[in-house]
């Protein structure tokens, strides 16, 4: 029905006063209208769950593998493995707003968001943001903390508290913060949820960012602090050069609620030179957005020989504009999500986001219904690589439980193993020759192989057996205290290791089996190697309910320090403190090994 003759038709039943009837608009992502006019909202439907799969890759800002990260995927919790994997299969997820979360100590939740498709798995390259100080406030005057980059925090005064307990907080707080900028070739692995958002009318909408921020107070215990109720904090965002002219003079805020997954409208901020500035009522990640309406859209890619090409970026433009969002294909070649109504746009598809040059684009115009554009093949004759091989284990066997992890760079990928350990899988790449390690993993063993050098061409690459053997991949941090014994064992425990090559080395152990526990210690970095004495700085096991402190040095003595990839290793022994006035002193013994990830 045409627009003329439903405005027509509004104002006749408006007329005649018609009653109990509603019309429906067709397009489901704009409000219905009943026949006084009046806007009837339908919220987004979050009650719908269906089940779905997913699979990624975690690194950190300098793009390195983050190992032991919690990922919360609706009731499932996992962890990555040594190169940032994770995976989960057939878990209860709200359809319209799937939601996967990473939690690694030292950085800003990773938080991905998607429309669950039964049968369909989603893919993600999540990267974490690092939660560093940038500054500290005295809550009781307040102040401003204000990075090189343009974003501003300002505290007002006595408005801090608790946000545990909502009780005044007085003292110094510290103030983490990170700019997103929306111009950034990462943005879509760093930003948080899918750039999906609620306005105020609680209408679900595409948003246009112009930059973000996450912003998280604690105080001089490390007490996570909030602003006071009826207090507001006034934050500054800076605007990129390339976005300014189309920048508008006001622009709607936006909080990232962490629970669905989905940006909530709440404020404005103002233009002022080349930033926006707006006031919050508490701290969490925040976002400049321009809502408009969306379409789900969906695709699959294959070759000419219709196989998959799983794992493939693609990208999304609205045509004229600079305006685009992308995502990776799962391992059917599907990809799908949200892309904006009535616009023209260029999808662009390229071997992973590293590369300049897309191999293949093609343009298409959306309406206001749901856009599938099929199956579509991809122009891969010299693009396209076959790559397979076999793995086998210590006694030369067909590794039946194993995986084959390809590195390009510093980009993973891994791809299972059949019943007899063969694999075969298609991939494209920028350009060839291209130069990969490939490694060999026995997961039923916990042995895999050295890196295998392997120059990759276009065509068939059938690789020489690799055996996964030799490299134990055997973690565990084992300890006494007080002469009781606890242990953390791969790969039913979890565990990370950070080497901040200036001072310091921590090492974390994670035990996810009811009652779960943890242990973590941090030692010195100076002249690490085998061989070496590193000083432990502290000291925490779930197990000691007191607060422990080193009175007398221990020494960390170690045993094994291979490359970035493969293992620390070392043993102390000595005595901790508790808290006055029961002073109760634990004698403490630890063995352990992790690998490095960094």
């Amino acid at each position: 029905m045409g627009k003329l003759l439903f405005d027509t038709l509004i104002e006749e039943c408006k007329a005649k006063k018609y009653s109990g009837l509603v019309w429906q608009v067709l397009d489901w992502n704009e409000p219905a209208i009943n026949f006084y006019g009046t806007v009837v909202v339908t919220p987004p439907d979050l009650s719908t769950k269906i089940n779905s799969s997913v699979s990624g890759f975690v690194t950190d800002e300098n793009d390195a593998a983050v190992m032991g990260a919690s990922v919360q995927f609706g009731s499932s919790s996992i962890t990555t493995d040594k190169y940032g994997y994770f995976e989960a299969k057939n878990v209860q997820v709200v359809k319209e707003a799937a939601v996967v979360t990473v939690i690694k100590p030292g950085y800003f939740k990773g938080i991905k968001t998607y429309m669950a498709k039964e049968g369909k798995a989603a893919f993600f390259r999540i990267k974490l943001i690092p939660k560093t100080t940038v500054g500290n406030v005295n809550a009781a005057s307040g102040g401003t903390v204000t990075l090189a980059n343009g974003l501003s925090i300002k505290l007002p005064s006595g408005s801090i508290v608790n946000a545990a307990t909502n009780a005044i907080y007085t003292g110094t707080v510290n103030v983490a913060a990170y700019w997103i900028n929306p111009t950034a070739a990462d943005l879509n692995q760093i930003m948080p949820g899918d750039l999906r958002g609620i306005n105020t009318e609680g209408t679900l909408k595409l948003l246009q960012t112009f930059g973000m921020a996450a912003v998280e107070l604690t105080g001089a215990s490390g007490e996570l602090l909030q602003i006071a109720n009826g207090q507001k904090a006034t934050l500054t965002l800076p605007i990129p050069s390339s976005l300014s002219a189309s920048a508008p003079a006001t622009i709607p805020l936006w909080y990232f609620d962490e629970v669905n997954g989905l940006w909530k409208q709440e404020g404005s901020a103002t233009k002022t030179g080349n930033t926006y500035v707006g006031d919050v009522s508490h701290f969490s990640f925040w976002n400049c957005d321009v809502p408009a309406n969306y379409v789900q859209f969906n695709c699959t890619l294959k070759n000419s020989a219709g196989n998959p090409l799983p794992y493939t970026m693609v990208k999304i433009t609205v045509v004229g504009t600079s305006n685009s969002g992308w995502g990776f294909t799962d391992s059917s070649g599907y990809v799908g999500g949200a892309v904006p109504a009535n616009a023209n746009l260029l999808m662009e598809v390229f071997a992973n986001y590293g590369c300049t040059t897309p191999v293949y684009t093609q343009t298409f115009t959306t309406t206001n219904v749901n856009i599938s554009l099929g199956v579509i093949t991809v122009p891969t004759a010299n693009i396209l690589a076959t790559i397979s091989g076999t793995v086998t284990n210590c006694a030369s066997m067909p590794v039946t439980n194993g995986y084959i992890i390809i590195q390009e760079g510093y980009v993973f990928t891994r791809y299972p193993l059949n019943n007899i350990g063969a694999y075969s899988f298609n991939k494209i790449f920028c350009s060839f020759p291209q130069t990969v390690l490939l490694i060999g993993e026995d997961a039923a063993t916990q042995q895999q192989s050295a890196n295998v050098t392997y120059v990759i061409n276009a065509g068939v690459n059938t690789v020489a057996n690799i055996q996964a053997c030799g490299v134990t991949s055997q973690q565990f941090i084992t300890y006494t205290i007080n002469s009781t014994p606890y242990s953390f064992t791969s790969p039913a425990d979890t565990f990370s290791y950070f080497n901040n090559l200036q001072t310091w080395i921590s090492l974390t152990g994670y035990k996810p089996t009811p009652p779960s526990s943890n242990v973590s210690f941090q030692m010195t970095n100076a002249g690490v190697g085998v061989g070496s004495s590193q000083t432990l700085q502290n000291f925490f096991a779930s197990q000691i309910l007191d607060s422990i402190h080193i009175t007398t040095p221990i020494l960390v003595n170690i045993t094994e320090y291979g490359a970035v990839g493969q293992f620390t290793a070392g043993n102390f022994t000595g005595i901790f403190t508790g808290a006055a006035p029961a002073n109760t002193l634990y004698n403490v013994s630890c063995n352990f090994r992790l690998r490095r990830n960094n």
